[in-house]
């Protein structure tokens, strides 16, 4: 396939641009195989460049005044009026809306047609990340940044309890984990295989995350195939018994309800049954995924997209919606994974069904509560890395679509957008506590949807491997990692808090994330010149007391004496 065939009107002149809250702007529009581009008139200023990527749904109206009849004195005749119009609006994944006045309809529905096309080519291969070609950023640069075997080095230190396998070096064992896994060191790796044929996915118990204040475990997993004749596997018992010492108890989280799960046994899951695993307690804590959280994602959007409700109805509607009450449960069964692990001295296994969405959604979230070095920019990376992206997370399917697609599909649900609310939250209740502010968080949310970077493409290591991704594209951590880039990325207000983060999940401590959902349609001026003015405050503090530090330093320090070297 040729992006050229998809392309039917490539320019239109005297096209009008028009977006919430600017001014509207006149000019030539331009589509290329991957963005949409209007320079003004008679200017020639560049006012948009939109990855067409961006575009999750495209509505047209055209208006054909071709001719109309007119009567006078009992005769009819033509009469003509010249030209015919059209208006697009272009409803975007980071929730952007755009209008394009077009004149004349046929390059008005060539338009549409085009933009649709080029926005839903499916192929991972034929995505701009794979055409990107920076200045500033080589290939390969920044895709080993964070490697597991570091993590694994710093796990090592602390405990000998658990090894690094390349069980799945091949991806023979489960086609959604990397090549390499932590998993306990009294077990090998034909044990290990074997428990991954009793889990859906392949996706058997790993290390998520080890707690050095006690030495507990977080591990991570999909549901057990115990079907409806409570199939065992003695290989997955010997696995998770071999985590916990004589007497140690330890908990399940299973993501679901414990209605769901027993209705996944009938078609052939399950979980662990108390029999077989008799020194682990399993709790329930039901966190919706799939169709119900995108539906609650498009209910919260056209909420806040609708500029006439009154104050009463428009909260109403937020209510309704039910997306703060998925933000509320998921911070609650994090910091229930996180009080098992810090205060009742017990490990902890997370799975729902598969494995790959709220199961990594707790997952990550109880290490930010837990553990102070997820909080810096650079371990918060580590982690997405870690826990979303060579974790399995689906992100080509559930990313797919945003809010405002027609064509919606089965497998989106904004899990990983939960995630960066979640992490939101914690930031606004512990300003001082995380190094990042909320601009890195935009920036995730609007590349996990669509970007230039190859980090968010396809859906697991091993399809990343069958695309050459990391031999391909760019990745996001070397671009935002630049020194140019980073410092719009951190908290000014940062302090290192090595303490966990116990955040409040009542009602009045759960907030619209106003940055987000928010974002196009109210101004930000304002709120971008006192965060501004924040940081040149914090950055000119900071060094009048490295200066005044410098200074007492000098004056502290003795006079040199002959035979002796300055400041010995």
């Amino acid at each position: 396939m040729e992006f050229s065939e998809l392309i039917k009107t490539a320019t239109v002149e005297n096209v009008l641009l028009s977006r919430q809250g600017l001014p509207a702007v006149r000019g030539t529009l331009c589509i290329t195989s991957h963005h949409l581009l209007l320079s003004s008139c008679p200017r020639g200023d560049l006012e948009l460049w939109l990855l067409i990527r961006n575009v999750d749904a495209v509505e047209k109206r055209v208006q054909n005044l071709g001719w109309y009849q007119a009567g006078t004195g009992g005769s009819l005749r033509d009469t003509r009026i010249s030209g015919s119009s059209g208006t697009i609006t272009l409803r975007c994944k980071d929730l952007k809306v755009l209008q394009l006045e077009i004149p004349g309809m046929e390059e008005c529905l060539n338009i549409a047609s085009s933009i649709e096309a080029l926005s839903s080519v499916d192929s991972v291969m034929m995505m701009y990340p794979f055409f990107y070609r920076p200045p500033s950023l080589r290939l390969q640069q920044g895709w080993h940044r964070f490697p597991l075997e570091r993590f694994f080095q710093q796990l090592s230190s602390q405990t000998s309890q658990w090894r690094l396998s390349t069980v799945n070096r091949d991806f023979s064992a489960c086609p959604s984990y990397p090549p390499a896994v932590i998993v306990p060191a009294a077990v090998g790796d034909d044990t290990v295989t074997k428990a991954a044929r009793f889990r859906q996915g392949g996706r058997f118990p790993v290390l998520s995350y080890f707690h050095p204040k006690n030495g507990t475990a977080l591990l991570r997993s999909s549901q057990p195939l115990t079907g409806p004749n409570r199939r065992r596997c003695r290989e997955d018992e010997k696995l998770l018994g071999t985590i916990l010492d004589e007497g140690e108890r330890g908990f399940i989280i299973d993501t679901r309800s414990a209605q769901a799960a027993k209705q996944a046994r009938m078609s052939g899951g399950g979980t662990e049954p108390k029999s077989c695993y008799p020194h682990w307690r399993r709790l329930h804590r039901a966190l919706e995924r799939g169709r119900p959280l995108q539906e609650s994602f498009i209910r919260l959007v056209e909420t806040c997209t609708e500029p006439s409700l009154s104050m009463d109805r428009w909260l109403a509607r937020l209510d309704s919606s039910r997306w703060l009450s998925h933000v509320k449960a998921a911070l609650s069964t994090a910091c229930l994974a996180a009080q098992c692990l810090d205060r009742e001295d017990s490990n902890v296994l997370v799975h729902g069904a598969e494995g790959t969405d709220t199961t990594l959604l707790v997952t990550a979230l109880a290490q930010l509560i837990l553990d102070p070095s997820c909080r810096t920019l650079e371990g918060f990376q580590a982690l997405l890395q870690r826990e979303w992206i060579e974790a399995g997370h689906p992100f080509h399917l559930r990313c797919a679509r945003s809010a405002s697609s027609h064509a919606r599909g089965k497998q989106e649900a904004p899990l990983f957008l939960l995630f960066l609310d979640c992490v939101w939250q914690l930031s606004r209740q512990f300003p001082f506590s995380l190094e990042f502010g909320e601009q890195l968080l935009l920036t995730l949310f609007d590349n996990a949807y669509a970007s230039s970077y190859g980090t968010f493409l396809c859906n697991n290591e091993k399809e990343r491997s069958l695309c050459k991704v990391k031999e391909s594209t760019h990745s996001l951590w070397a671009w935002l990692n630049q020194p140019e880039e980073k410092h719009k990325f951190l908290n000014p207000l940062y302090s290192h808090n090595p303490l966990v983060i116990w955040p409040s999940v009542e009602p009045q401590s759960i907030q619209l994330w106003q940055g987000l959902f928010l974002r196009w349609i109210r101004p930000s001026q304002h709120l971008d010149e006192a965060w501004a003015e924040i940081q040149r405050l914090v950055e000119g503090n900071k060094s009048s007391i490295k200066e005044s530090t410098g200074k007492r330093l000098s004056q502290s320090l003795p006079e040199p004496t002959a035979g002796t070297e300055s400041g010995k």
